[in-house]
This record gives structure tokens, sequence and C-alpha cells, in this order.
């Protein structure tokens, strides 16, 4: 199956709070209600009250504080804190699908879209949390989150996300994803692109990538590798360029090997001259419910942890944050 981001209480039908998430999540909602009063916050009371919880807690967080300030959470977070911090915290001020529309609302201000932003939101996600998102979008900002991307992408990029926007992955069947039809799935995706005289059908690969579920994509690749003599990773390098290859190889890795593709991402977002902080911050977040397995995966390509990578890149309370997320979920020894 293709891995969950959002914790279960998102995806509950009754989310009020009513009688309140318990005493521990009222004394933190009364520790940041404090700690931003009158002049100047102290940011580091927030942080130990904020940064070090799990995404199911600061979903509690934001509900209750709302109830008991009649004030939002990331409004308070807006309001006190600036830069690339003060934009992390208001990420962690919201319930994760939320946090997710602001992001791709950040990514899409300005000139020019963060591509890899976008992407990395909207493939190899669960069909129940993109239809999540996109109503959840709607709801935040009364845009369309498809018209969005019509307007912020272009050609196979468009084509790309729009498939998988369309939340249609299959649900495994072992009747119907047989071996016969993965060979035969194999052989259509080559004869679409490597196999094609004269340019790629690029929309035909998508709708079969984007419809088979992990368990089946798995037989695909072997039936291609074993056919043609190398794997879809490798196909789809060879035929396509750019970002719309850049998004079809981090699709084809969520479905093959999820927790080392976002390890890759992550490294991704530091690499080269200066850090992509958004993207940096945007990973931690969002993959904070999988980061005991995307660290172990990053440990292994890369000999160290997302933790020290953090301290090679950025600085202050901004770094601080980031390493109290991670720690909520892969405690440092010492």
């Amino acid at each position: 199956m293709t891995i969950d981001l959002y914790p279960e209480i998102i995806r509950q039908e009754d989310l009020s709070p009513d009688s309140g998430f318990g005493g521990d999540i009222d004394e933190d909602c009364q520790v940041i209600h404090d700690a931003t009063k009158g002049w100047g916050a102290n940011a580091q009371k927030v942080i130990d009250s904020l940064a070090t919880k799990d995404a199911s807690d600061r979903y509690m967080l934001s509900k209750r504080y709302e109830e008991l300030f009649e004030s939002k959470l990331v409004d308070i977070m807006k309001k006190e804190f600036r830069g690339d911090f003060g934009l992390a915290m208001e990420f962690l001020a919201m319930p994760l699908h939320e946090a997710e529309c602001y992001m791709i609302k950040k990514a899409t201000e300005g000139i020019g879209a963060s591509i890899k932003i976008l992407y990395s939101v909207m493939i190899g996600r669960t069909n129940e949390e993109l239809n999540l998102l996109k109503k959840t979008f709607f709801q935040l900002y009364t845009k369309d989150l498809g018209q969005l991307m019509a307007k912020e992408l272009h050609g196979d990029m468009e084509r790309l996300i729009f498939n998988c926007m369309q939340a249609g992955e299959e649900g495994f069947d072992p009747q119907y994803h047989t071996e016969a039809k993965a060979k035969e799935d194999a052989q259509r995706i080559h004869e679409k692109g490597l196999g094609k005289w004269f340019g790629t059908d690029e929309k035909s690969i998508f709708k079969i990538l984007c419809a088979a579920p992990p368990e089946y994509f798995q037989m695909i690749n072997l039936a291609y590798a074993d056919k043609f003599g190398y794997t879809l990773m490798k196909a789809m390098e060879k035929e396509l360029s750019g970002n719309v290859r850049d998004g079809t190889l981090f699709m084809i890795g969520m479905k093959l090997k999820p927790y080392e593709t976002i390890a890759k991402l992550v490294e991704t977002a530091c690499a080269g001259i200066g850090t992509n902080e958004l993207l940096l911050t945007c990973c931690i977040i969002r993959y904070q419910m999988v980061m005991k397995d995307v660290m172990a995966a990053h440990i292994e390509l890369y000999g160290n942890s997302i933790h020290e990578r953090v301290r090679s890149e950025v600085g202050g309370k901004f770094k601080k944050m980031l390493l109290e997320s991670l720690n909520a979920v892969w405690p440092e020894e010492g």
C-alpha cells in the first residue's frame, strides 16, 4: 500500500475537541499563550511546547488553543516570529493537512512555482489523503487546487500532477493484478517510451504508473527489467528530462522505496550551494509520521543522520526547532 502521512486523528469524522484533549494539551496551550503575551515572545518555550510534539499532538494543540483563547495558533506564530523559523512555526501550528495546503500556497507565491515542493506534496499519496487535501485547500482558500496547478504548471509536468490528483490508484487485487497483466503493462510502457520511434507518449505512461498500486508496481518493474534489461527508473531517466523527470522518478521511488526516496529528497534540499530552507522544512514536518524509517534510510544512504544534516545547513532558532521536530520521533543519544 502507498504509505499514509496523516495521523489517524485527521482521518476521523468527529474532530471536535468537546471536553478537550487532556490536561497535557491544555497545559501546553497555556505555556504558549503565556510565552507570547506582551512585548516579545519567549521562542524557546514555544519551541518546547510545539516543536517537540508529533503530528497528532500538534493537531490537538491547534484545535484546543483556538477553543481556549479564541485565536488561531497559526496566527499567533505569524504575529510573533519571522523568517524561515517563523514560517516553520506556522506550519507546526496547523493540522498537517492544512499545513500542506499552506505549503502549496507558499510554493506558488511570486514568480515561478517551487516545483519540488509541489510534486513532493501531490505525488506518491494515498487516494484518501489526496481527496482530503483538495477539499481542505478549497475550504481554506476558496480556490480549486486543480485550477492552481493548471496555472502554475505546464506540459508534461501538468499532465503528471493531474494524473496523480485524480486519486485513481487502484487497490491491489491479485486476481486482477497478475504477472501476465504486469508483462502487458511493461510492454505498453516501453512502446509508449523508449520503444516509440518518434517522441514519448507521456500521457499514456503516466496513466499506467499512477494507477498501479505499489504491490503491482513492483511486478511491472520486474517484468520491465526482465524484458528490456533495465528498471523503470532507468527507463524514465533515459526518456524524460528536467522537472518532469524528477517528478516521475519521485513517483516511482515512492511506490518502490518510499523511505529511501524521502531521504533523498531531504538530501536534495541541502545539495549544492545554499540550502532550500522551505523544502527542508516541509520534508521534516510533512514526513514526521514516517521519519523513523526515513532516518534509517538516510543513515544507510549517506552515513549520517538528518540531525547532522540540519546542524550543518541551518542555525539559530530555526535549527533548534527542526532538531526538536526530529527528536520527537527519533531522539538523539546523549
